[in-house]
């Protein structure tokens, strides 16, 4: 529930570099929160919003030094506790003035909503409250952890999104997968049709009303009944590796929604009780300052320590 607040006097706000390049609509739903959607489009048809003094419409990008004035708007009180909690820091493998790079843990999602009250991009914000800007680069699935870039400049998102859109930021992920895989490498170019269920869930099928995805999938290791798998995706469509490994007949161990149910119950009293999929590599351009970046994240323990288990039955089985 939204306690109804007061309105707001006329703001004037200059944009700086963390907001350049970004559209005015948006501007206006981030910095007017509890607005509804309706209400920032109106105020912008009627004029109410000036950039430079003069009127702009929706698609109006800002340009560092514009100044903005905002109508008084009433806005909607949150209820008491609805904030995000800040939390446990989450754990930084790279930082710098634009951007962060996290190691996500598993069962987090990157963002509130469809159920979600609150994610990491929130839970970020609560931990850095002058923080200027930080929004997703990208995003990972909820059961997945690993590495997730956050932006802290509108530049370097603007940048990063150009460069995932072709396909120069390298993301390569790590994947258990019953069966013995045979080819130590091999392409899969298969397109995904994203989806509702009657539920209201998101899902991805093979079809060729698809939009195209490409995933290069490598050997690692392999045991008697799994392989473990390392898998580069070249276009970034949801539930992409999941979607494409199960239309293979090598289902994600520990996947709630395209893998083998039987299969998973039976993991969980092995001792494996998550998705196996880990987001352990990234290489990417610096896109502000030009400089390589390549990033590692170990395996978690809890999927480390099924490796182990593995070795260890496989050990125990030659021997």
């Amino acid at each position: 529930m939204m306690a109804q607040g007061k309105a707001n006097a006329v703001r004037r706000e200059r944009a700086d570099e963390s907001v350049a390049g970004q559209r005015i609509d948006n501007y206006l739903m981030r910095i007017c929160k509890g607005v509804p959607k309706s209400h920032v489009y109106r105020i912008l048809r009627s004029g109410e919003v000036r950039v430079n003094g003069g009127r702009v419409g929706p698609t109006y990008r800002l340009v560092e030094g514009d100044e903005i004035r905002i109508p008084p708007v009433r806005i909607a009180a949150p209820a008491a506790g609805s904030a995000a909690p800040a939390g446990k820091p989450l754990p930084v493998v790279y930082e710098d003035d634009a951007l962060i790079v996290i190691d996500k843990p598993s069962g987090k999602a990157v963002h509130g909503g469809s159920g979600v009250s609150f994610g990491v991009i929130e839970q970020l914000r609560s931990q850095r409250p002058e923080a200027r800007m930080l929004e997703l680069a990208h995003r990972i699935d909820r059961e997945t952890s690993g590495l997730l870039i956050i932006a802290k400049k509108r530049s370097a998102l603007t940048a990063l999104h150009d460069m995932m859109r072709d396909g120069s930021v390298e993301k390569r992920y790590l994947t258990l997968v019953p069966g013995r895989w045979a080819n130590p490498l091999q392409h899969v170019k298969v397109p995904l049709y994203k989806y509702l269920t009657p539920e209201g869930e998101r899902r991805v099928r093979v079809s060729d009303e698809g939009k195209p995805a490409h995933s290069i999938v490598r050997l690692v290791r392999r045991w008697q009944r799994f392989s473990l798998l390392e898998v580069e995706l070249k276009t970034g469509r949801t539930h992409q590796i999941r979607v494409h490994l199960a239309h293979l007949g090598f289902p994600l161990c520990g996947d709630d929604k395209y893998g083998d149910f039987g299969l998973n119950k039976a993991l969980e009293q092995e001792g494996l009780k998550r998705m196996f999929l880990h987001a352990a590599r990234l290489s990417f351009i610096h896109p502000l300052t030009g400089e390589s970046i390549a990033l590692q994240s170990a395996l978690p323990d809890e999927l480390q320590s099924f490796i182990d288990y593995l070795d260890a039955r496989d050990a125990q089985k030659n021997g």
